[in-house]
């Protein structure tokens, strides 16, 4: 008795030490999906957003980059993964939803950063799927300790197992380096010969952002930017850019401190609501 109890506590040890299986969902279900760690599943995301890649205004040279490399991802050729960096509120993460609606074909999976050392899993599961995925993990940023660093780090180049053909990765962070510098990793850079060497602190962060093949950096938006972005928002709500407007638009920016498209968005979208 007392063996068979034994056997019995042994297989649920087992079971509980297994790592969690990834199954494939419905696909026809939806375009866009988010990773759920508990359980371990890919969830429907069945809203999606309308913007298109007309609709972003003041980022061109950006907006070119991006859709020339997920241009030839779509069509099967060599494209590389993409690190959007740069100031908040400036398109980063719009881009990857307006992707959407350029390419229908394409699919769209969500996961957060706490889940990354789930990719591995995901691109075994995807390697089989005829569609072109686009794996997006938004405000991406680390400390040093942090597990989804090192996963991320294999997942891009450094591991025997390459990614799916048809996955490509596209992470947005305010940090280039996606990493903090804090001033005592400089210390270590060192000088020999009249050149600088950096210390292996900051050798290590930037490790991880030299796997993207793609950088793609976004600046704050001058005054004269901002007002753009805000009467093109504007204008899809019925409404133009007046002396009155462009006044009370430039307030509206002043008390949040940022002229960014995300602040000339919310602008519109409080005039609308007004009117």
């Amino acid at each position: 008795m007392m063996d068979l109890v034994l056997e019995r506590i042994a297989r649920l040890l087992e079971k509980l030490t297994e790592p969690p299986t990834l199954h494939a969902p419905d696909w026809s279900l939806a375009r866009a999906w988010r990773l759920r760690p508990q359980p371990l599943r890919l969830e429907a995301i069945r809203h999606l957003s309308s913007l298109g890649f007309d609709g972003l205004k003041e980022i061109e040279p950006q907006k070119a980059r991006f859709r020339a490399n997920l241009s030839a991802f779509v069509q099967g050729k060599p494209a590389n993964h993409v690190l959007l960096s740069g100031s908040r509120g400036t398109g980063k993460s719009s881009l990857v939803k307006a992707a959407l609606n350029e390419w229908p074909e394409l699919r769209l999976i969500e996961l957060a950063k706490t889940d990354l050392g789930e990719l591995n899993r995901l691109s075994e599961l995807l390697a089989s799927r005829p569609e072109r995925f686009l794996v997006f993990c938004d405000d991406l940023s680390f400390s040093s300790e942090e597990v989804g660093y090192q996963a991320l780090k294999s997942v891009l180049d450094g591991s025997a197992a390459t990614p799916a053909d048809n996955m490509l990765i596209v992470a947005t962070s305010n940090r280039r380096h996606l990493m903090p510098e804090p001033i005592k990793d400089n210390l270590e850079t060192a000088k020999h010969g009249g050149e600088i060497h950096p210390g292996e602190a900051i050798e290590e962060k930037i490790s991880l952002s030299e796997r993207f093949g793609l950088w793609i950096s976004f600046y704050p938006f001058s005054q004269d930017e901002y007002l753009a972005i805000a009467a093109t928002w504007l204008a899809q709500h019925g409404l133009t850019m007046d002396d009155r407007m462009r006044a009370e638009a430039l307030v509206w920016a002043l008390e949040r401190g940022s002229r960014s498209g995300r602040v000339a968005q919310q602008f519109a979208r409080h005039q609308a609501g007004q009117a």
